[in-house]
């Protein structure tokens, strides 16, 4: 039976996995890289999953509310500023998943930017989705060789929405994100 670790950052972004032949464990990680990285280690050491998939809500500059991203590269927007420095900013999760066969049906690409600021002005933003759990989560599961995706709904546009926006599109995002995964996908 395949162990799925599946991440979310609150209570509201909770969806349960309801696919055959898979043994699924949850962890709120709470908000921001840090919290999320070490919930996420402590949740892995328990575990010991085949796969980690981290679900939430994103907001976005270039799509739609209700748009759906499958993330399998992030980038580290605080981190982006020392790039010319050599600090890596950047991880693609595509290999291991491809090399354990997970997720590949899933079409929906994107590449979600991880900040711990919650973004409310429209500022040049590389990718499609912007977070703030997933690229320390990828960075946690890529160091102990653990494939790693992300699945993100797409609650706020940035510049246009308030922290109160994505408060209340939380159970939006929540029911959108259960339809995707178990009714579109139904499976690994």
């Amino acid at each position: 039976m395949l162990k799925i670790l599946v991440t979310y950052a609150v209570q509201g972004e909770f969806v349960e996995l309801k696919w055959p032949d898979i043994e699924p464990y949850y962890v709120r990680t709470g908000i921001g890289k840090v919290k999320s990285a070490f919930h996420l280690a402590e949740a892995i050491r328990q575990v010991q999953p085949d796969l980690v998939l981290n679900i939430g809500s994103a907001g976005t500059v270039n799509h739609q509310v209700g748009d759906i991203f499958v993330c399998r590269k992030f980038i580290d927007r605080d981190m982006q500023k020392m790039k010319e420095f050599g600090l890596e900013c950047e991880i693609d999760s595509s290999a291991l998943l491809e090399e354990k066969g997970y997720c590949t049906h899933w079409t929906e690409h994107g590449i979600c930017n991880t900040g711990d600021g919650f973004l409310t002005e429209l500022t040049h933003v590389s990718g499609d989705v912007v977070d703030m759990e997933a690229y320390a989560q990828a960075f946690v599961c890529r160091s102990k060789e653990i494939p790693f995706i992300s699945v993100k709904y797409v609650t706020d546009i940035i510049g246009q929405n308030s922290v109160k926006h994505w408060e209340d599109k939380l159970a939006d995002a929540r029911q959108g994100l259960s339809n995707y995964l178990n009714v579109l996908k139904e499976r690994i």
